[in-house]
């Protein structure tokens, strides 16, 4: 099997010692690459020269003066967003504590792009070098939106919403496109867009591709997938271990907690919670419920240790998925911080 998710820059990383990723000047000179900084034929003088000072030198300071200098409005402001990114990475003591600081404070102050991209990441290092595609796959949910339709056999399908965009409406993402595209019961049998135990080797050869759907009925491995994605997640930053399964729903007389995997869960899991009335038609906005249980109690707030934490996605008005990882290391019960 050949590197997978390529792009990412996972290989300019280093690892070190403690398993955490260290940033190197090659991974930020990445980024210098990316068509919002790659200067362009009409690129003024100012952009040229602070572009080609930061490929030799991706550390190097840049001064205001330097940057309003540029002569492209746009081309200033990817710049100084940049900038302001690179000294977060940089400050950092590995790109694990650099993605939680993004979320500490009073709000993130970087673009969701780069949050995506540092997911993407730092999940390529998490699951490893040959992981289970199934669970590749399921990782994609958690840094790329997914559009989600129910077929007319119950069905519950999931595809990457860029994709199902860009390309069902002309015939290149197939059945399962037009479906997800159009809210409509496909007229024939689905195709190999959809992946499955059967064919989950594909993954290696359109990894990057993101045009791939998969089912999140409960017994399907997607499904199963993501709760692995999920405990190696949680294991990699909070040093805990953890159990998480697909529920029909929450059976709980004594429900102490619970988190939303993003914030459309999270609204109706708080209205849940509080036993506020919540609409059929948000409620049917629900498509998995988890429960999530510590192998080791004592690693919990010992107000609610023994007790599972209740884990839900939604998805919105429009139909599209857009889980928050983050909302996994900032709201579990944790008996420590970390």
């Amino acid at each position: 099997m050949t590197d997978w998710w390529a792009s990412c820059g996972y290989r300019r990383l280093v690892v070190g010692a403690d398993g955490r990723l260290t940033v190197t000047d090659d991974f930020l000179r990445g980024y210098l690459a990316r068509p919002e900084l790659a200067p362009i034929d009409g690129s003024c003088d100012a952009e040229l020269a602070i572009h080609d000072a930061l490929v030799a030198s991706p550390r190097e300071a840049i001064s205001p003066t330097a940057i309003a200098a540029i002569r492209d409005d746009d081309a200033r402001e990817n710049y100084r967003i940049w900038l302001a990114f690179r000294q977060r990475l940089i400050d950092a003591p590995s790109l694990e504590a650099a993605y939680v600081r993004l979320f500490q404070g009073e709000g993130v102050d970087v673009p969701p792009m780069f949050v995506h991209e540092l997911t993407r990441v730092l999940l390529r290092h998490i699951l490893g070098d040959r992981p289970d595609p199934i669970h590749a796959r399921a990782a994609e949910m958690l840094f790329r939106a997914q559009r989600v339709a129910i077929l007319d056999d119950g069905t519950l399908m999931s595809a990457d919403d860029q994709t199902v965009d860009r390309h069902a409406t002309t015939g290149g993402f197939g059945h399962v496109g037009e479906l997800l595209a159009k809210n409509r019961v496909p007229m024939r049998t689905m195709d190999v867009d959809v992946l499955s135990r059967d064919n989950a080797e594909v993954y290696w050869s359109r990894d990057e591709r993101h045009d791939l759907a998969v089912s999140l009925n409960r017994g399907q491995p997607a499904l199963d997938g993501l709760c692995r994605v999920i405990e190696r997640w949680v294991r990699h930053f909070l040093h805990v271990e953890v159990r998480v399964a697909p529920q029909r729903a929450i059976d709980d007389e004594h429900w102490v907690w619970h988190a939303g995997l993003d914030a459309e869960a999270s609204g109706i899991l708080n209205d849940l919670y509080n036993r506020a009335d919540v609409e059929s038609d948000r409620l049917g906005r629900l498509v998995a419920l988890f429960r999530l249980d510590f192998a080791d109690p004592s690693d919990m707030r010992a107000s609610v240790s023994g007790r599972p934490v209740w884990l839900a996605m939604a998805i919105d008005a429009d139909r599209r998925l857009k889980l928050k990882p983050q909302n996994l290391l900032l709201n579990l019960p944790l008996a420590r911080p970390q």
